[in-house]
């Protein structure tokens, strides 16, 4: 196998990991406005029925997440002076910012079936492009380091990036475009934001995702190459990649335990605005506040991810995360069913629940970096096995799953709306309380399920920090063997391991 270029240590600048995770902030805010508003928007705004508005998103998520693993093969497979992943993190911007101003702003007098044509082919473009973009950026994070916990450090800035971006977009959202006015008190019933908030997130979202490639360009040269004698990117070539990131049993518990994770966080996804805006009854401006919670949750979690990674193994906090993520969400409106919670308009109400928010933020973003840490740790696994490195096959391969599964979420979330016979256009105070009762308990213990299945897989991962010592050593000596054989007559191989200059935090 010809030699690929070094991998950089364990120190990465600080410089880089923020404009890495820039990226995610950029794809938070572009996928926050399709995820948290178009499906109320079409369903509540223009009255598509909500099992057509929920099958739209779910199209788009199936087809999103086959697209997903052709790009990473793609990519691992690129050859050229940009590198493996940057390519790809030039061509989506500008596709991305038109499909989101297309998504909110279909024709006037649209039928419903017209209405669902136009919601499916934009979303589903919107997400492709969004893979194409995505799925690059993932695998360029995962192989910045080759440091147990450095990968998480690296993580942690995506993951906390990503939820600023998360957590801004619905304040800015409510703030200046979904506000209250005289003619529509619930501002996000108002049909006249939406487009100046398409055309927002379609600016901001272009220009960070295009900042995050351009301000690490810089990188390219010290990441892994395409090796020279790995065949170019074909159907066979493609089916198999798939098979060796399936033969890592490690991963496949990573796959099927994020399957049942991302069906509870598609339920609760789809059901979000409805439950806060029906179910506890809050305003535009009251909803908003829950950034306070979001951000300070993503932020301690920020700060915790790391320090926990070199104290425990990876696989203790994503088990204990993902039980508290499946229950704490859970709370609040369970208890209010019971009668032991406080009622719409009850003073402690807020409060109480930025407080849930936060503690559901922090928990997800430890579990998110904690994951997205282990897959890197994975792909050395491969490495090993393999002779070539499968960043984009393995994050994308895993962004497959959690979007179909994510897409039946949203599907039966919408499912569930029509079953508890929620009215379209409804006005909050005024949906029949069975009917909130009864959506309350799909979005609470019904939605829990899955995810405390998927405990029970995530407890089958088995790197520790043991076995992943065991595989850098084994990786120096595949890399000093790559080196040698590729240096030319009469010349020491180069040290494949050395550190990148630069102090980090």
């Amino acid at each position: 196998m010809a030699s690929s270029a070094q991998i950089p240590g364990a120190r990465v600048p600080l410089r880089t990991k923020f404009f890495f995770g820039l990226g995610a902030t950029a794809e938070s805010i572009t996928l926050a406005a399709v995820g948290g508003y178009a499906m109320f928007y079409y369903n509540q705004v223009l009255g598509l029925p909500a099992t057509l508005a929920g099958l739209a998103i779910t199209v788009s998520l199936v087809l999103d997440g086959f697209a997903d693993p052709i790009v990473g093969s793609l990519s691992d497979r690129t050859r050229g002076k940009l590198g493996r992943r940057h390519p790809y993190m030039y061509l989506a911007p500008v596709p991305v910012a038109l499909c989101i101003v297309a998504l909110f702003n279909p024709p006037a007098a649209f039928s419903h079936l017209w209405l669902f044509v136009w919601f499916s082919g934009f979303i589903v473009t919107l997400r492709v492009f969004m893979a194409v973009y995505h799925v690059p950026h993932l695998a360029l994070g995962g192989e910045l380091s080759g440091d147990y916990t450095e990968r998480s450090r690296i993580m942690s800035w995506n993951n906390l990036l990503g939820m600023i971006g998360t957590a801004g977009t619905s304040f800015v959202a409510l703030t200046f475009f979904f506000h209250k006015t005289a003619e529509y008190p619930r501002g996000l019933l108002n049909p006249h934001a939406y487009t100046p908030f398409a055309f927002a997130v379609a600016g901001s979202g272009m220009l960070l995702l295009l900042a995050s490639a351009w301000f690490t360009r810089d990188r390219i040269a010290l990441l892994p190459k395409t090796p020279d004698d790995l065949p170019a990117f074909s159907p066979f070539e493609f089916m198999k990649d798939m098979g060796s990131a399936f033969s890592n049993r490690n991963y496949v518990y990573l796959l099927i335990a994020y399957f049942f994770l991302s069906l509870m966080l598609g339920i609760r996804q789809g059901l979000g605005l409805y439950m806060n805006t029906f179910f506890w009854e809050f305003t535009s401006e009251q909803i908003r506040w829950f950034v306070i919670g979001t951000i300070s949750g993503y932020f301690l979690g920020f700060a915790t991810a790391a320090r926990l990674h070199g104290r425990f193994d990876k696989k203790i906090a994503i088990i204990v995360t993902c039980v508290l993520l499946a229950t704490i969400p859970a709370i609040a409106p369970s208890l209010r069913i019971l009668g032991l919670f406080p009622e719409p308009g009850q003073p402690m109400l807020l409060p109480l629940i930025i407080i849930f928010t936060g503690l559901g933020s922090c928990v997800a973003s430890i579990m998110s970096i904690s994951v997205m840490s282990a897959l890197a740790d994975i792909a050395d696994e491969n490495e090993v096995r393999y002779g070539y490195r499968q960043e984009g096959v393995l994050y994308s391969t895993r962004a497959l799953f959690s979007k179909i599964d994510a897409a039946i979420g949203h599907f039966f979330a919408g499912m569930a709306l029509d079953i508890v016979a929620f009215p379209e256009k409804a006005q909050p105070g005024q949906v029949d309380r069975q009917t909130l009762m009864d959506l309350a308990l799909v979005d609470a213990p019904i939605a829990t399920i899955p995810g405390l299945i998927a405990v029970f897989f995530y407890a089958r991962y088995k790197i520790n920090r043991k076995s992943y010592d065991a595989t850098q050593a084994q990786l120096q000596v595949l890399r000093r063997e790559r080196a040698a054989k590729a240096a030319p007559a009469g010349q020491p191989g180069a040290e494949p391991d050395g550190m990148v200059g630069e102090t980090t935090t």
